[in-house]
């Protein structure tokens, strides 16, 4: 099993995703939530492309941790 962290960014008049360690994977919708669901749609057809080119699935690096400021 591959775990991949993905951003969810408001833009305008969406929601854009993306996932550091899968570079050129992305996804948008209307909601945050569609986004999501898009972007989880997104990779598994990205990861199957590469599994297809014989290309190796890359291990997840990235984290995010929000930090408070006072």
């Amino acid at each position: 099993m591959h775990r991949f962290l993905i951003v969810i960014e408001k833009a305008d008049r969406n929601y854009s995703a993306y996932s550091p360690d899968l570079p050129g994977c992305i996804a948008t919708g209307a909601t945050r939530e569609e986004a999501e669901k898009n972007m989880y749609q997104a990779i598994e057809m990205h990861i199957k492309g590469m599994q297809e080119d014989g290309l190796p699935i890359p291990e997840s690096t990235s984290f995010a941790e929000y930090v408070a400021i006072q």
